[in-house]
């Protein structure tokens, strides 16, 4: 939570602060150059970006890609775990708690491993094994360990689903914001005087298309976490059933009387 509103912060001020310094000082020496030559408004970058529904969009569009982007390398920095067997110097075959116990040091001797889904969903079958002895049941434990991966995954997700609804919304405030300036300039334009009116309406078209040019970016890089996400799931699942499932089922079946 820190980090997400650290860079909430650092994307509001960085963007306040091209737009006090680039965005907007190029923008009205561009439309003083035009009313100069008595021509309409310019349609250029800077015009298009220097009204405050813009600035918005822009500090949501660079959070939301902090917010996804930070997603993206949490799960590649993951990747590794999927090629090394975590359980080759647990001996499963054993006394399952003991294996317990061996499994649960990688926890103090590397935490950032052991918070990984992957490790978690190992460790709770493993455990699960450990109390029950029957294959079935720890089959169970990890399939609800991977819904659960599943499910926090969706949940993260509605934050940057909320941006991207929200970026076009503060694009049709700015439509609205400018049809109804245009409109009480209404009278300049029937005196013969359009400047005023056509600005007012720029803002109206400017805050909606880069609204929406935005909110496609960001879906874009969304479906692509989720594409990520998926494949995390899947994997966990299967790197689960074979190193772990593979494993156990393997063993001789406990004796009726629970001797082993």
């Amino acid at each position: 939570m820190f980090r997400s509103l650290a860079a909430l912060a650092a994307s509001i001020v960085g963007i306040h602060a091209a737009y006090l310094g680039w965005v907007r000082p190029q923008a009205e020496r561009s439309i003083e150059a035009a009313m100069e030559a008595g021509m309409a408004t310019p349609r250029n970058l800077w015009i298009v970006l220097k009204d405050y529904e813009q600035e918005i969009c822009l500090v949501l569009m660079v959070w939301g890609l902090f917010l996804i982007f930070d997603k993206y390398r949490t799960i590649l920095r993951q990747q590794y775990l999927f090629d090394t067997d975590l359980l080759e110097d647990t001996d499963v075959s054993g006394d399952p708690a003991r294996a317990v116990r061996s499994f649960e040091e990688l926890g103090r001797q590397r935490p950032d491993v052991w918070r990984t889904p992957l490790v978690q969903t190992l460790a709770a079958g493993l455990r699960r094994f450990a109390v029950q002895r029957d294959v079935q049941n720890a089959s169970e434990a990890i399939e609800a360990g991977v819904d659960a991966l599943a499910a926090q995954q969706e949940a993260e997700n509605s934050l940057i689903r909320y941006l991207i609804w929200a970026i076009p919304s503060i694009g049709f405030i700015g439509t609205v914001r400018g049809i109804g300036r245009a409109l009480s300039q209404a009278d300049q334009a029937l005196a013969g005087d359009i400047f005023a009116m056509t600005e007012s309406l720029g803002l109206a078209f400017n805050s909606t298309l880069v609204a929406l040019l935005i909110s496609i970016v960001l879906m874009f890089f969304l479906h692509q976490l989720q594409r990520l996400q998926d494949g995390l799931v899947i994997d966990t699942r299967r790197y689960c059933d074979e190193v772990l499932v593979g494993r156990i089922s393997a063993l001789p079946a406990p004796d009726p009387d629970g001797t082993g």
